[in-house]
């Protein structure tokens, strides 16, 4: 399949020409494997460059990593919203991890054929990634208080991002309840402010700060 990604050069308007192609390759890569392991809805194929390529880089609107970050993104299934990331900030170093072998699988091909020289995959949960890093990014993996218990420990003291260290997490509906279940001060960005399409009403960025 041809991609148009005019919606992601539209609203990123800061991403090369060449970042633009890669991400058009990377949208390819998923159609290719989605055929062969269910990677996002079959039906979904088609809307790959808003609901999964400009919802992955909602995350690039709430904070422009530094060069020299360290990024993990749990539970990375095909590469969002890790790939997307790594194309559009390539000084900074993406581990994305992934419990399930198949999925890391593409994930390590994507990589290979995209070229991409500051990404790395793990066939690993990520309580077994054993180092701290700048931030955590995922899309919706878990209830968040949860997904909080996993990932404090890998969170570095100090930053130097213009956002404190911590996580930034993709999630959607009402999130009263998770946010209040969390000790940290969370805050949730609501991805229509950036992107003003349907698909992305009551989906947000939710930034937690982690202190240790």
């Amino acid at each position: 399949m041809n991609f148009d990604l005019s919606i992601v050069s539209k609203h990123l308007p800061e991403l090369s020409p060449e970042q633009i192609a890669q991400l058009a390759q990377y949208a390819e890569l998923i159609a290719e494997w989605n055929s062969k392991i269910n990677l996002i809805s079959r039906s979904d194929v088609e809307n790959l460059p808003k609901r999964h390529i400009l919802h992955s880089l909602a995350i690039a609107k709430v904070m422009a990593f530094q060069p020299d970050s360290t990024v993990i993104d749990v539970g990375t299934g095909g590469g969002f919203p890790g790939i997307p990331l790594a194309i559009a900030f390539p000084e900074t170093r993406f581990l994305l991890v992934d419990s399930i072998g198949k999925k890391i699988k593409v994930v390590q091909d994507c990589i290979e054929r995209l070229g991409l020289t500051n990404a790395v995959a793990f066939n690993c949960r990520v309580e077994e990634v054993d180092r701290q890093v700048d931030f955590i990014v995922a899309r919706a993996v878990t209830q968040l208080p949860k997904f909080m218990d996993w990932i404090r420990k890998k969170i570095k003291r100090s930053g130097f991002n213009e956002l404190p260290n911590g996580v930034l997490y993709l999630k959607g509906g009402d999130l009263a309840e998770e946010l209040a279940s969390i000790p940290e001060k969370a805050k949730p960005y609501p991805i229509r402010d950036f992107f003003d399409y349907d698909e992305f009403d009551q989906k947000y960025v939710i930034h937690v700060p982690v202190k240790r």
